[in-house]
């Protein structure tokens, strides 16, 4: 399936994936970094960012996006990379480990491991955020970054140091998530959403201490249990980890693709 991305580096392919309602973009404060020593690729998933949605009639599940990584990467003619996703696209890197498609897997704050009142809350949040996003005229898009109050009340529950987000990353972020025409039949999807298979491939899950949409206090447990390893705690950072503190998660990304 073709989608949109960006490559950069050399070595060996390591795929990106994004969250719910992001885009590839997401991944830029770590891309060079890990470009350094990597053929790094990050992907619009279908009906995310710019790329087309899913065929009518295909469902959008985390099963679907993965099905989709795999056909984009037999575009390329890529076989078994690694692979990175963060919350939603965390979840579809696991998918694809317990399928055995790729080489590694690292997922941060990975999605798939709430509470019934966990998942209620994940999906009342996403969807007020998004509501919020699509009330705001694109003209008037920048009053979310006119001051350092207003970038905290519009990413502070993804990230712990909205100030280190600049100010086009913000605006750029909120024109995604008004235009994921796959969100709402995602977001429902979640529903449904258990832990993935065993993994066949090594897989490393890392999670930002103060992530404000998945917490890490019983999810990571639980991701601990099922994967019967210890979680990496990302110390200083929230649900997109990426902004928060770059070095750390491009180094937890480089290790955990080192096999």
């Amino acid at each position: 399936m073709e989608l949109a991305f960006e490559r950069r580096g050399a070595g060996a392919p390591l795929i990106l994936l994004h969250g719910i309602g992001h885009h590839w973009q997401g991944w830029l404060p770590v891309l060079d970094r890990l470009a350094a020593e990597r053929d790094v690729i990050a992907v619009d998933f279908p009906g995310f960012g710019v790329s087309p949605p899913l065929p009518p009639g295909t469902p959008y599940t985390a099963e679907t996006l993965a099905d989709a990584v795999e056909s984009f990467c037999a575009m390329l003619g890529i076989r078994e990379p690694h692979v990175a996703g963060n919350s939603l696209g965390g979840y579809v890197a696991l998918e694809l480990a317990s399928r055995g498609a790729v080489r590694t897997a690292a997922a941060l704050s990975p999605a798939g491991f709430w509470s019934r009142g966990e998942l209620l809350y994940t999906q009342a949040v996403l969807r007020a955020t998004r509501a919020a996003a699509l009330a705001v005229p694109p003209e008037r898009a920048a009053l979310t970054t006119r001051s350092p109050l207003a970038k905290a009340l519009s990413v502070g529950v993804m990230v712990a140091h909205p100030g280190r987000l600049p100010d086009e990353a913000v605006l750029a972020a909120g024109e995604a998530l008004r235009g994921a025409r796959g969100f709402d039949e995602m977001l429902e999807a979640f529903t449904w959403m258990m832990p993935p298979a065993p993994p066949k491939a090594p897989i490393t899950i890392a999670w930002g201490e103060r992530d404000r949409l998945l917490p890490p206090r019983r999810q990571a447990v639980r991701a601990a249990r099922w994967s019967g390893q210890r979680v990496k705690l990302l110390r200083g950072c929230g649900h997109l980890p990426m902004s928060d503190d770059p070095e750390l998660v491009a180094r937890v990304l480089l290790e955990a693709s080192a096999v």
